[in-house]
């Protein structure tokens, strides 16, 4: 079984992932999520949270344990999750995008969303930016039709209680990949044909612009832990599967 470590993304944290981290668990994985500074339960101040600050955040989590981890991240945290993987590769046995961003070198978010295949995003089109430094902030009613549209009514309302503000920083700041890097790490992407965040078109141009081992997708929006949170558990378990064996030849 693998050592996954969960990435959440913008407004969210680690809290995002608890019915995955249930569905994991009961097949024999060992899963962690923490809390990206100022996201969640953490209390960074925003002036301190920077692309170089959520990268630190992920390595910690990934040296705790001697195991290296196969890091999943869902959105934003598909960026964090790959600036991380360049710090510490050593840490990484593989990366999974969830309907996330998936950078080259010297791209930043914003660079992916202004991409012609980004039109229409959701949530580029319905968030405020005020204050210095910037935060974000996404009204309940454009998250429920941008996150979470597929969910029901329920979780829905579940989730949007729970976001928080998201400070501009790692959206704008680009990854920096040091060459070789991620050369020894392979990549894994859940497509998400619903999604009204990152839209299909952009998920796919980025899969076929970086080598992705499998792809997997799945019928739902942005946030597929929530909405299909069986399906998922059984895309990251056969990427696991994918992973062991690849390690063993």
């Amino acid at each position: 079984m693998a050592r996954f470590i969960l990435v959440h993304g913008a407004f969210a944290g680690a809290w995002i992932w608890g019915p995955l981290i249930d569905r994991l668990k009961a097949t024999g994985h060992s899963v962690e999520a923490f809390d990206l500074p100022a996201s969640g339960d953490d209390h960074t101040p925003a002036s301190e949270v920077t692309l170089h600050a959520c990268a630190t955040r992920l390595c910690e989590v990934l040296a705790s344990n001697s195991e290296p981890a196969i890091v999943a991240g869902n959105s934003m945290g598909g960026i964090v999750a790959t600036q991380g993987a360049a710090r510490c590769p050593s840490h990484v046995r593989a990366l999974i995008y969830v309907t996330a961003f998936l950078p080259k070198n010297g791209q930043s978010l914003l660079d992916l969303t202004q991409l012609p295949e980004g039109a229409g995003d959701q949530v580029q089109a319905n968030i405020t930016i005020d204050g210095d430094p910037p935060i974000a902030t996404m009204p309940d009613a454009a998250s429920r039709q941008a996150l979470y549209g597929a969910c029901t009514d329920d979780v829905a309302s579940w989730a949007i209680a729970r976001q928080r503000p998201q400070p501009v920083a790692p959206f704008v700041t680009p990854v920096s990949i040091p060459l070789g890097a991620l050369d020894n790490i392979k990549r894994y992407y859940v497509v998400c044909m619903r999604d009204r965040a990152i839209p299909l078109p952009l998920q796919r141009r980025m899969i076929a612009e970086n080598a992705c081992a499998d792809v997997v997708e799945l019928d739902t929006d942005h946030t597929p832990q929530l909405s299909k949170t069986d399906e998922l558990a059984k895309a990251l378990d056969r990427f696991a599967t994918h992973v062991s064996i690849s390690k063993i030849k």
